[in-house]
């Protein structure tokens, strides 16, 4: 039997329903983290409050540089599964984009936006 070039319709079907179902929990969280930044869920008085306490200021200031941060990788990851998507719909996706082999159907159902075997990731480095 010839080696499977490709995954098959039903089986990118899914990998869709996976990845649809991740994203709309990216989008989610992203959007809480985005909230949380432009302060639209507080009803606090953090920004009118005339007490300026410097260890709290650091502190929230160092969170704030974290949830950006956590911010830009949300939104990776969410263009990482939007490109997935695309790789679905032309029928490419988990092919590994080095070797031109599947990508082990375990590996992209913990990481379904990989574009690399775990074996070619690792010879990468």
């Amino acid at each position: 039997m010839a080696e499977k070039t490709r995954y098959s319709d039903q089986e990118l079907e899914e990998f869709k329903a996976i990845i649809d179902e991740k994203l709309v929990l990216a989008r989610r969280d992203y959007e809480e983290m985005m909230n949380t930044l432009m302060n639209k869920n507080g009803n606090d008085v953090d920004d009118t409050s005339p007490t300026y306490k410097v260890l709290e200021e650091g502190s929230a200031t160092q969170s704030k540089e974290e949830l950006i941060q956590l911010a830009g990788r949300q939104q990776k990851f969410i263009q990482g599964l939007e490109a997935a998507l695309i790789r679905i719909k032309n029928k490419t996706y988990g092919i590994d984009r080095i070797t031109g082999k599947l990508i082990p159907k375990e590996r992209l159902k913990a990481v379904p936006h990989a574009t690399l075997s775990v074996e070619s990731k690792q010879n990468r480095r």
